[in-house]
C-alpha cells in the first residue's frame, strides 16, 4: 500500500513537472542546439578568420621580398653597369636585406655575370617544379645546412646590348617560421603550412617542427590536405573548409584551412574542440544544470504539493482499508472545506449507518438464531418428553400390571436415552469431548448400521441396502463414535427419500485410503446450500436444530479423515468419508 502511495504521488509530481517544465525544456533543448550550431558557425568563421588574415601577413611577406628582387632587377636591367659594379650592388642588397642569403645574375648561357657570394655560387637557374607569379617564379621550399627553410627566386630579365639573363635569389623563410608560431588560438591551437604537393613546410607545434625537418607529407594524415592545394580554387565555389577530426595523439581538433595566394599553399589553424567550444560547451553545462535544478525542483513541490493534496485521498483508503478489517469505528477527519471534506463526512456518515446496519443484523440473526433455537428444542424434546410424561402417569394408575410396569419404565428409559444423547450433541458443538481410537473393522461397523437401519427405511417406505469390499477393511478409530457418523448419515437419507427410494451403504478401498458412502436417491441439496451443509444449525430439514451433519464432521475430522458431499436436485445426494488404512497385521487381528 505505501508503495502505491508513493507511486501516485510520483505520478502526480511528474505530471505536474511534465506539465510546467516540459515546454520549458523542450525549448532549452532547441536553444542548446541553436546554440551549439550557432557557436560552432561562429568559432570557425573567427577561426577562418586568423587563417586568412595569417595567409595574408605570409603573401605580403612573400611578394615584399620580391618586390626586392624585383627592383634589383630593374637596377640592373635598365642600368649599364660593370661587372664588379653589379657585384657591389648585389652584395649592398644582401647586407641590407638579410632575407635574401644570396643573389645571383646568371647570362643568356646560364654562366655568372655577377653574384653576391664570395667564391662559386650556390644557386642555380630554375627549371622544373617553380611556381609563377607576378612576373617571379619561386622553386620549392627546401631545408639548408642550418636547418632553416630557404626558397629561390627567379627573374627572367633582358639587358641593354647584352642579351637576356636571369637574376636569382636564395630568400630564407626564417621569418615565416616565427610568423607561423606566432598564430596561437587558445593554449593548444597551432598553425601550419603546407605545400601544393603535401609537405609540410611550417609547423607552429613545438612537438611536431621535426616533422618539417623531415618534409613530412601529410597527404591522407590530415583531412583539409588533400583539398589544400584545391582550396583558392574552391572558395569561389564556396565549398567547406574546415573540419573536426581526431589527431594522432587521440585529441579532436578542429581544423580551418585557407589558400595563401599565389603560391598555392595551404595555412591550417586547428585548435582542440574542448578549447575551441570550451565556453560554449561551460554555459551548455551551466544551462543543463539550471533546468536540472528547476526540474528538480518542481518535482520536489510536486511532490509536497501533490502529497498535501492527495493526502485525504490516502486518509480514506486507509478508513477503508480499516472498515474492511473490522475496525467500524474507524473515522477520518478532513477539515478542508471542498470536495474532499465533503467525501470525508459521507464516509464518516456512512461508517456510522453501516454500524447501525450491523447491530440490526446482529440482532435480527440473534431473533432468528434464537427462533430457530427454540423450534428445534422444541420438536426434538417435545416427543420424548411427551412420551416420558404420559408413561409417567401410567405408573401412577394402580391398575397397571406388571409386565406393562415394565414396557412403561423401558419407553421412559429409552426417551430419557435420547433426551441425554441430545444434550450430549449441544454439548459436544460447545466442547468436542476427545476420541479414543482402536483398530475399527469398517465392513463389520458398517454393516451393523445398516442391518440396524433397515427397520426405519421400511416405515418410511425406503430401502437401506449395503455393499460391502470383498476384502477387509481397517481403519483407527472410535467404533461407537463412527457409528454415530453412520447412523446420521443414513438417518439423513432415509429422511431425504420419498416411499420407494433407495439407500444404498458402500465401502471400498482407493490407494491408501478407505472410502465409505451413503447415497440417496431423494431431492437433493440445492448448490448454493452445499457450502454451508457442515456449519452448527444449518439444516435443509423443516424442523430441527441443524447439529447432526456438523457433529459428524468434527468426529471424522477428530480421526484424521475428511467428509464431502455431492449433489443433484432430484437425483438425489451422495456423503463420502475417507479414512487413512490400516494394513498391518497387528490392526487386523484387533479390528477382528
Amino acid at each position: 500500500m505505501a508503495y502505491r502511495i508513493r507511486h501516485i504521488s510520483v505520478r502526480f509530481a511528474l505530471i505536474l513537472a511534465m506539465a510546467a517544465i516540459l515546454p520549458l525544456v523542450a525549448y532549452g533543448v532547441v536553444s542548446l542546439l541553436s546554440l551549439q550550431r550557432g557557436t560552432r558557425e561562429s568559432i570557425v568563421a573567427g577561426n577562418q578568420n586568423v587563417a586568412t588574415r595569417a595567409a595574408e601577413e605570409i603573401r605580403r611577406y612573400i611578394a615584399t621580398n620580391a618586390e626586392i628582387l624585383k627592383s634589383v632587377a630593374a637596377h640592373l636591367k635598365n642600368t649599364d653597369l660593370a661587372p664588379w659594379q653589379q657585384d657591389r650592388v648585389l652584395k649592398d642588397h644582401v647586407i641590407d636585406f638579410r632575407e635574401f642569403k644570396e643573389i645571383t645574375l646568371f647570362g643568356p648561357s646560364g654562366e655568372v655575370a655577377a653574384t653576391s657570394r664570395i667564391g662559386q655560387p650556390r644557386v642555380e637557374v630554375l627549371t622544373k617544379h617553380a611556381v609563377a607569379f607576378d612576373g617571379i617564379e619561386m622553386s620549392p621550399i627546401r631545408i639548408d645546412r642550418d636547418g632553416l627553410p630557404t626558397a629561390l627566386f627567379s627573374i627572367p630579365l633582358t639587358r641593354l646590348n647584352k642579351g637576356d639573363g636571369w637574376l636569382v635569389g636564395e630568400f630564407s623563410l626564417e621569418e615565416m617560421w616565427k610568423m607561423v608560431d606566432r598564430i596561437r588560438l587558445g593554449e593548444h591551437g597551432y598553425a601550419l603550412v603546407v605545400a601544393p604537393d603535401g609537405t609540410l613546410l611550417a609547423h607552429g607545434d613545438p612537438d611536431k617542427k621535426a616533422l618539417v625537418a623531415q618534409s613530412r607529407n601529410m597527404s591522407g594524415q590530415h583531412p583539409l590536405v588533400p583539398a589544400a592545394g584545391g582550396a583558392a580554387a574552391n572558395a569561389d565555389r564556396g565549398e567547406s573548409r574546415w573540419r573536426e577530426y581526431v589527431d594522432d595523439m587521440g585529441r579532436e581538433q578542429l581544423a580551418v584551412a585557407t589558400a595563401v595566394p599565389p603560391l598555392e599553399w595551404t595555412l591550417i589553424v586547428e585548435q582542440p574542440t574542448d578549447e575551441a567550444y570550451g565556453g560554449a560547451m561551460a554555459l551548455r553545462r551551466l544551462l543543463i544544470v539550471a533546468a536540472s535544478l528547476a526540474l528538480l525542483v518542481m518535482i520536489g513541490a510536486g511532490l509536497l504539493f501533490g502529497r498535501r493534496f492527495i493526502d485525504p485521498i490516502f486518509r480514506l483508503q486507509r478508513a477503508t482499508q480499516a472498515v474492511a478489517e473490522g475496525h467500524l469505528e474507524t473515522r477520518v477527519t478532513i477539515t478542508s472545506a471542498d470536495e474532499f471534506g465533503k467525501l470525508g463526512d459521507a464516509f464518516n456518515s456512512m461508517a456510522d449507518r453501516l454500524i447501525q446496519l450491523t447491530e440490526s443484523i446482529k440482532r435480527q440473526e440473534r431473533q432468528a438464531m434464537f427462533g430457530r433455537l427454540a423450534a428445534g428444542l422444541f420438536h426434538d424434546l417435545n416427543h420424548p418428553i411427551q412420551n416420558i410424561g404420559n408413561n409417567a402417569r401410567l405408573l401412577l394408575r394402580s391398575d397397571v400390571d406388571p409386565e406393562w410396569r415394565q414396557d412403561i419404565h423401558r419407553i421412559i428409559e429409552q426417551n430419557l436415552a435420547i433426551l441425554k444423547r441430545f444434550m450430549d450433541d449441544i454439548r459436544n458443538i460447545a466442547k468436542p469431548k476427545p476420541i479414543e481410537r482402536f483398530a475399527v473393522d469398517v465392513n463389520g461397523s458398517v454393516a451393523e448400521i445398516v442391518d440396524s437401519m433397515r427397520a426405519d427405511g421400511e416405515r418410511a417406505g425406503v430401502t437401506v441396502d449395503g455393499r460391502y469390499a470383498p476384502d477387509r477393511l481397517c481403519i483407527q478409530g472410535d467404533r461407537f463414535a463412527l457409528d454415530r457418523v453412520y447412523r446420521n448419515l443414513v438417518t439423513n437419507a432415509i429422511q431425504a427419500t420419498e416411499a420407494g427410494g433407495r439407500v444404498l451403504v458402500t465401502t471400498e478401498r482407493a490407494g491408501a485410503h478407505v472410502l465409505i458412502t451413503v447415497a440417496d436417491t431423494g431431492a437433493g441439496i440445492p448448490p448454493e446450500r452445499l457450502p454451508a451443509i457442515f456449519d452448527d444449525f444449518v439444516t435443509t430439514k423443516r424442523r430441527g436444530l441443524g447439529l447432526g451433519l456438523a457433529i459428524s464432521k468434527q468426529i471424522v475430522e477428530q480421526l484424521d479423515g475428511t467428509i464431502t458431499v455431492e449433489s443433484q436436485v432430484g437425483r438425489g445426494t451422495s456423503f463420502t468419508l475417507r479414512f487413512p488404512a490400516r494394513d498391518d497385521l497387528s490392526a487386523q487381528a484387533a479390528a477382528s
